[in-house]
């Protein structure tokens, strides 16, 4: 994959075919118009861009945030002390539970779905801990013709309550104590086809963490469909991979990727910052 040279000695390389930027050369607390337009179109194209070796402090976190419009304040992690518009995704030496450990899309349980996130490694355990994403427009592309059009006809009921609330999933673990929002109920009815919002590619928008049925179907008869779709996701061919160090920054798109934080490094602890960028409704 060849690497395309921009402005002073910024660089981007493709991470993989279907999905990922990885930029080089660029300091994220001091970038002009042309720089960030840059980064930004990279994430709207390429789902997730990957920027190694910065040195953001949380003030300077917030403020690189702000420059792409709102922040949601997350309801359910633990805030970084002091800034509430940090959430901390963290998993400690003892624990065996990691946040995130499974495919997803943040925040599709809202009415009006997060535009994407920024995150900040500020602590590592010397192997894994990696970060899995997934192109949902390159698999949507790789759908049969009539399949594409039977799903562009369909929205699905969206919810988080089964994840969060005091009996659920996360409660039953040793992540339950750090997690907050237990008495706050989601549910949210989206396309099952979006188009993005700057690029116009049409997207799949069901998940497996938060997706729960299609509108006006059952869970049990959903399942079927759901199932051969995020088989056809999972494969490796729409991932690309992001291995993390002190100090990387990753910054996604939620309407057009899932992720997958792998839970691979027991016995080490793994802190990192995130700020969920505000999104707009989707169509």
């Amino acid at each position: 994959m060849a690497t395309a040279a921009i402005e002073h000695a910024m660089t981007l390389t493709p991470m993989s075919e279907h999905i990922g930027t990885r930029i080089e050369g660029v300091d994220l607390r001091h970038l002009d118009d042309g720089d960030f337009a840059a980064i930004r179109q990279a994430v709207f194209e390429r789902g997730v861009v990957y920027v190694p070796g910065q040195q953001l402090t949380e003030e300077e976190h917030i403020a690189f945030a702000r420059c792409w419009g709102g922040i949601d304040v997350n309801a359910y992690f633990p805030a970084n002390g002091g800034y509430p518009e940090i959430a901390e995704v963290r998993k400690s030496e003892n624990q065996k539970t990691n946040i995130g450990g499974g495919w997803h899309t943040d925040h599709s349980y809202d009415q009006v779905p997060a535009m994407g996130s920024i995150l900040i490694a500020r602590e590592t355990p010397p192997a894994g801990g990696d970060t899995l994403f997934a192109s949902m427009g390159a698999v949507f592309d790789s759908l049969s013709d009539g399949l594409k059009n039977t799903l562009r006809g369909l929205r699905a009921v969206h919810s988080a309550d089964h994840i969060y609330k005091a009996d659920g999933l996360y409660a039953q673990t040793d992540q339950g104590a750090d997690l907050k929002g237990h008495d706050i109920r989601t549910l949210a009815n989206h396309p099952v086809v979006i188009r993005h919002p700057k690029t116009g590619r049409e997207i799949l928008y069901v998940n497996p963490g938060f997706t729960l049925h299609f509108e006006g179907w059952t869970r049990e008869e959903s399942l079927p469909l759901l199932k051969h779709l995020y088989g056809v996701a999972e494969r490796e061919e729409f991932h690309c991979r992001v291995q993390w160090q002190p100090g990387s920054v990753a910054i996604w798109d939620n309407r057009s990727t899932w992720h997958y934080a792998m839970n691979d490094y027991h016995g080490h602890r793994r802190l990192m910052h995130r700020i969920t960028l505000s999104g707009e409704a989707l169509e």
